[in-house]
């Protein structure tokens, strides 16, 4: 499935094909990605990225997770997807990185704007969360682009570096959100 953002920005479903792109991106951007993405160590290899999709595509298929290539003029420049996807409680949480060198140009934001109304009209879901450490003031500043409520602080909620550190929550109503968006 493919969500088009704009004239040059669109998200592609993962598919083991993005393996190694997306690999060489991890590659080029690990000092930068894993000041705050407690994954990036466990990406080395492309059996590591390939994993990792497949998982993501089983996880898509029972409806909890779709994981998304962010994608300009047909290469990979990040990544972007709906994780914990609780259809009972109709809530997700949305997840994002980009390249070095590439923040400000809003491309987070259009991505995320996409990717929720995606979500609020073909998913139907009610809530969706953005949970950023707190220090990561870029992510923090995406959340409240977009409207997002900050709800709180969760303490040493994310193991990142060799240490415990604390998240905000920040969550977006459908109803909120239809508001905005009227």
């Amino acid at each position: 499935m493919k969500i088009q953002v704009d004239d040059t920005i669109s998200l592609e479903f993962l598919q083991e094909c993005h393996a190694e792109s997306l690999l060489n991106l991890v590659n080029s951007n690990r000092a930068y990605l894993r000041v705050w993405l407690p994954w990036v160590d466990h990406m080395h290899s492309i059996t590591n990225i390939t994993q990792y999709i497949i998982e993501t595509n089983n996880r898509a298929a029972a409806h909890t997770d779709y994981g998304y290539a962010i994608i300009i003029n047909k290469n990979i420049v990040g990544r972007i997807g709906l994780h914990y996807i609780n259809q009972q409680n109709k809530m997700a949480e949305i997840g994002y990185w980009l390249a070095d060198g590439l923040q400000g140009k809003g491309i987070i934001t259009k991505c995320c704007k996409a990717l929720i109304k995606y979500a609020f009209t073909e998913m139907n879901l009610n809530r969706i969360e953005i949970k950023c450490a707190v220090g990561n003031d870029k992510s923090k500043a995406i959340a409240e682009k977009l409207h997002f409520k900050q709800e709180g602080i969760l303490q040493e909620a994310e193991w990142l570096n060799g240490k415990f550190i604390d998240l905000y929550l920040y969550a977006l109503l459908k109803n909120d959100w239809a508001l905005i968006n009227n």
